[in-house]
This record gives structure tokens, C-alpha cells and sequence, in this order.
């Protein structure tokens, strides 16, 4: 829900309560009527029913009666419409947030499945995590949570004057541009795991790019990239996780191939056996 939209439900709230609460106590003073009683009146009145069964006698409770109407149903009203409007609002942002699932399942069909491939072999402990990366069509959400907080505990330490940098550098020189029209599509904001990973492959890629050579690199260079590199990793799994849990309960047929194409099992195959 937007934010101001939230506030505006909260303030409208906040007043009907207050005004429903005094007029219970003011109509049951003045009016001596019974609590439901006293709660009946001033909810038909505020919704603009009216049914006239119960009605104010006194000059004091009729006084009250304005007043209630006055403050209650302009809140009654924006109640019942900010309601609307924030359905509406959630329609709106589950249709927005379906099509940037379409553009994630692109990129790890462009980008994601490939780089996982290239840094898990790089992972020196890529063995702690693997068996807990295969993902099964058996998978319930008690999986998916925890294959999760095996990835939180799991230290990714790939280290770049240990590797070839070649490979990944050459890779990513040609997605440089993929990954530049993903970062300017704006509601790539409405994602809060994928943005992050957006902007920290993207940093990575300059940072490359920004190098004549990666070879031969001071060691407190190698330590910056490292950084970079590991970020990237550790946002992508988190990310991949995620993303395979929504196909499993959203796309039977996509799951069934992003699991064939799993980076993280060696026996795996599109073909099916």
C-alpha cells in the first residue's frame, strides 16, 4: 500500500473510532440509551441509512447527533474509499510486480544462470551448500526457508587473484548493455531483493571494465574485487532461491526447466529422462 495512502486510512480510522467511542458515551448520557443500542444508532446514522427507529429526543443528544454526522460520515466515506482505492492499489502493484518475475526470468536466462555456473565453480566451499541447492518438484515453502538460512550462514569467500578473470570478464563485457536497460526500467524500484543485485552486478561490471588488464593486480585490488565479486554472489543465490520458489507455485512448466538447468547440480540435464 502507498505510503500516503496508508496515513490517510490510519488518520480517517483513528477519527471514525473517536467519534463512534464519545457519541456511544454522549448518546448513553443524554440519551439513556443501552450500548448496543446507543452503537446501532450511530452506525446506521454515519453510514446514512436511517432507519428512524431510534432518534435523539433531547436538545443536547440532537446536538450530538449533528456533530456526529458532521465528523462521522465524511470519515465513514473516506474509510470506505480509501479501502477501495488501496485495493485497487494492490491489484495494481501484484500486476506490476508479476511483469518484473518476467523480466528476472530473462535475466537468469541471459545473465544469472551462466554467472552462477562460473562463480559457484569458484566458491571454495561450494560443497557446504550444494545438496542444499538442488531443488526438487517435492520442495514445499519448509525447503525453500531452509535452503535460505543455509545460504545466510554460508561464507562466500571466492577470491580474485586466485581465478581467471578472463572468463567472467569477457561475459559480463557483453551484458554490459542487458544489464544497463534492466537498471533503467522504472518500476525495477518496486523489487527490493532484484534492484540491489541489479546495482552490484552493474558496479562490478564497471569495475572490470575500468581495468586494462586483471592480471597482476595489487593485492588491495584484488581484496576490492573480491569484495564486489562475493557481494554479487551471495545477492544472486539469495535471488535464484527466490525466484525458483515463485515458479514452483506459480509455473509448474518454467520450474520444470529452471530445475533441468539447476547451476548447482552436476548431473543436471534439459533433457528429460
Amino acid at each position: 500500500m502507498d505510503l500516503s495512502l496508508s496515513i490517510r486510512m490510519r488518520v480517517y480510522l483513528s477519527i471514525l473510532v473517536c467519534v463512534l467511542v464519545a457519541g456511544m458515551i454522549g448518546l448513553m448520557v443524554l440519551e439513556h440509551l443501552e450500548p448496543l443500542d446507543a452503537l446501532y444508532f450511530l452506525i446506521v446514522t454515519i453510514a446514512t441509512v436511517g432507519y428512524g427507529d431510534i432518534h435523539p429526543v433531547t436538545p443536547a443528544g440532537k446536538i450530538l447527533v449533528m456533530i456526529v454526522i458532521l465528523t462521522g460520515v465524511g470519515c465513514f466515506v473516506g474509510v470506505a474509499a480509501n479501502s477501495v482505492e488501496s485495493m485497487i492499489d494492490d491489484r495494481e502493484r501484484k500486476s506490476r510486480l508479476e511483469k518484473l518475475n518476467m523480466i528476472i526470468g530473462i535475466f537468469f536466462s541471459e545473465v544469472g544462470i551462466q554467472l552462477l555456473k562460473t562463480m559457484s565453480e569458484q566458491d571454495p566451499a561450494i560443497d557446504e551448500i550444494r545438496s542444499a541447492l538442488i531443488v526438487t518438484n517435492n520442495w514445499t515453502d519448509t525447503e525453500f526457508k531452509k535452503a535460505r538460512q543455509t545460504l545466510v550462514n554460508h561464507s562466500c569467500n571466492i577470491d580474485s587473484c586466485s581465478i581467471s578473470m578472463d572468463e567472467l570478464h569477457s561475459f559480463l563485457k557483453h551484458q554490459k548493455g542487458f544489464l544497463l536497460t534492466l537498471l533503467e526500467n522504472p518500476q525495477m524500484i518496486e523489487h527490493d531483493s532484484f534492484t540491489p543485485l541489479l546495482q552490484a552486478l552493474y558496479h562490478l561490471v564497471e569495475e572490470m571494465l575500468a581495468r586494462e588488464n586483471l592480471t597482476s593486480l595489487p593485492l588491495a585490488d584484488c581484496a576490492h574485487l573480491s569484495g564486489d565479486l562475493n557481494r554479487v554472489y551471495r545477492l544472486l543465490i539469495l535471488e535464484w532461491l527466490t525466484y525458483m520458489q515463485y515458479l514452483k507455485h506459480n509455473y509448474p512448466y518454467l520450474f520444470s526447466l529452471a530445475m533441468r538447468k539447476n547451476p548447482f547440480d552436476r548431473n543436471a540435464s534439459v533433457v528429460v529422462q
